[in-house]
């Protein structure tokens, strides 16, 4: 067997990585489940990076995390 690493099917360093619905990203973004109608805003609006799992709504942290570096990046921050 070959032991050669693919970027692509690389593991995420923490298994939290993964936000788990709505709510989990308006946690993580606002620190408060009750913002996760603004969470669909920003994916629709905003571009917000996300991807699904069936119907449910996921994002990776360090992925929005690199999306909010740019979005500062961007105005000057």
């Amino acid at each position: 067997m070959h032991s050669h690493s693919n970027p692509a099917r690389r593991v995420p360093d923490h298994p939290l990585d993964v936000l788990k619905g709505a709510a989990a990203i308006a946690e993580f973004l606002f620190g408060t489940k009750r913002r996760r109608r603004e969470v669909y805003y920003l994916v629709e609006r905003n571009g917000l990076p996300h991807f699904k799992m069936g119907t449910m709504i996921c994002a990776r942290t360090s992925t929005i995390m690199a999306w909010i570096a740019d979005q500062e990046s961007q105005v000057g921050l």
